[in-house]
């Protein structure tokens, strides 16, 4: 990659290094691929140069090259983001436990400087559509030799990250006693295990008490396992001290075995694991009884994802393992379970659609295009189809004119509908009734006409990848050569004035002033610039294949 100073008579098709604010206001933000007219611009600003990259032979884009790597890396319950900057980021599909392989991950992001990979901590629990790894590629191009490098290292051991899904596993607890215990303090214990179990997708089908007695638990244990519970967790009334101690022994009698006892974690030093037959048994420590982060939470939400605890994994836990609540590093007290790892979620943005389809069609004659099909399917299934495909989360569309004839069309789909009676009046109706449909909570709202059947999903995934408000980029537009289109995606801050729109207009001009937080995202194909208005044009689109 050649990178610096480069004179503008050859800087066409270079990649803008810095974003740059010409004279007329007109922003290049950088990552800008230099078109004609930006040169043009450029110049007649005063400028002779800029500082900018060209790729040469050996170097693959930097969005290319982290979309690769991402695609290699993703194991399985893993979506794959669209790339955006040279980042790409990967999401977990459902709620499960990541899994890391660190030393492999150490290896990928040795290989060359300009391929990083960053992850949650391994053995987190993630949410479905929680952010739990991105790729960044930190110039504007990384070296094929490295994208292929990584892509092997991933292809000849598999994928180094993957989310295993959580089991609805059916446990049990049994608490002992002694005397002199207080039975509140075993129901609020019970309280805080049957959260933890809840928390993590599990039930906590059964709940029995017995003396502090070697024989007593052994019975209790084997009869939890006979009524086919998969887990059976042991609070005891004294806390183990050794191996030889009542829990252990317990286990022992009840013909299980005893894998491991003690952990480097603190809280949660007298962790025992054992088993019995297939089933897990765990000898609970005394903060188990605490809502706070402790070592059984390590132990038990690997557990219930199938991921295998035994002496050796144990034994692993010490780095990150010191957990204790003290005055120079306070934790949070949350609800039972609730880690402190958990805290600060970065979940995939919250991202739905409208389609506009109220117009009258009035150039299209007696046709209303919307309805009209391009190779047996009507334009505005096409069009919902698209964005039902994409990353999308939720799809309202708003019709007006013939309405019942747009919602046959889209029979069957999942989508909301909302109606605007004053479709003669204007977009800027339609575009309303849309906005103040919007499900609470969202980040952002990508805004499609009903007429636009060549925008792809991953057009649209691609404006979602950008969206970015704390980096300036609230408002994501799809360029083709430098040329603005639709749709265009829009970050919840801009909800209320697009609200006091009035007329035939959309939020257009918003773009024009808030100049800072656009974002305008190169597309390759045409179809952010084409809306079908006349007949012609749906015959052409219509004899065109697509």
């Amino acid at each position: 990659m050649i990178f610096g100073e480069t004179p503008l008579d050859e800087a066409e098709g270079t990649i803008l290094a810095h974003s740059l604010r010409l004279p007329d206001r007109k922003t290049f933000k950088k990552g800008r691929v230099l078109s004609t007219d930006d040169v043009v611009a450029m110049r007649a600003a005063g400028l002779d140069s800029v500082v900018a990259a060209r790729l040469q032979p050996g170097d693959v884009a930097e969005d290319q090259a982290a979309t690769r790597v991402a695609a290699a890396i993703a194991g399985e319950n893993l979506s794959v983001s669209a790339a955006f900057t040279g980042r790409c980021n990967l999401f977990a599909r459902l709620h499960g436990v990541l899994v890391v392989d660190r030393a492999r991950l150490d290896e990928m992001n040795l290989l060359d400087e300009s391929i990083t990979v960053a992850t949650l901590n391994p053995f987190e629990v993630v949410e479905a559509r929680q952010m739990a790894a991105t790729i960044k590629v930190i110039p504007f191009a990384a070296p094929e030799s490295a994208v292929a490098r990584a892509e092997a290292l991933a292809r000849d051991r598999g994928p180094p990250i993957r989310v295993a899904a959580l089991s609805p596993v059916k446990a049990a607890l049994i608490q002992t006693e002694l005397p002199g215990l207080k039975a509140s303090i075993l129901d609020n214990t019970a309280r805080s295990i049957q959260g933890r179990i809840e928390s993590l997708d599990g039930r906590l089908a059964d709940e029995r008490r017995c003396p502090h007695q070697a024989g007593a638990l052994a019975d209790g244990i084997a009869d939890m396992v006979a009524a086919g519970h998969g887990l059976v967790m042991i609070s005891g009334a004294s806390a183990i001290v050794d191996r030889r101690d009542v829990i252990p022994a317990a286990i022992e009698k009840a013909g299980g075995t005893v894998e491991h006892f003690g952990m480097p974690v603190d809280p949660g030093n007298l962790m025992l694991v054992g088993r019995v037959g297939q089933v897990p048994v765990l000898g609970l420590p005394g903060c188990a009884r605490s809502p706070s982060l402790n070592g059984f939470d390590w132990v038990l939400r690997r557990l219930l994802a199938g991921i295998a605890v035994g002496g050796a994994e144990v034994m692993a836990m010490g780095v990150g393992g010191l957990l204790k609540e003290i005055s120079s590093r306070p934790l949070p007290r949350a609800a039972a379970g609730t880690a402190p790892d958990q805290a600060a979620r970065s979940p995939a943005p919250r991202i739905a659609a409208l389609v506009l389809a109220a117009g009258q069609s009035r150039r299209m004659g007696r046709t209303n295009k919307l309805v009209a099909e391009i190779d047996g399917v009507p334009m505005v299934a096409r069009v919902v189809d698209t964005v039902l495909a994409s990353q999308a989360e939720r799809v309202i569309v708003v019709t007006g004119y013939q309405a019942d004839r747009v919602r046959k069309a889209l029979d069957g789909r999942d989508v909301a509908f909302v109606h605007n009676p004053d479709y003669a009046a204007g977009l800027s109706g339609s575009l309303k009734r849309g906005l103040a449909a919007l499900p609470a909570g969202g980040d952002a709202v990508v805004v499609c006409h009903g007429d636009m059947p060549r925008v792809t999903a991953a057009e649209i995934d691609r404006l979602i990848a950008a969206f970015d408000p704390p980096e300036g980029r609230a408002i994501c537009v799809p360029t083709v050569r430098g040329k603005r289109g639709n749709p265009v995606l829009w970050a919840g801050r801009f909800i209320p004035e697009m609200l006091e729109l009035e007329g035939d207009v959309g939020a257009k001009h918003l773009i024009g002033q808030y100049p800072e937080l656009v974002a305008e995202v190169a597309m390759t194909d045409d179809g952010p610039l084409i809306d079908i208005d006349t007949p012609a044009a749906l015959t052409g689109l219509a004899g065109s294949g697509d």
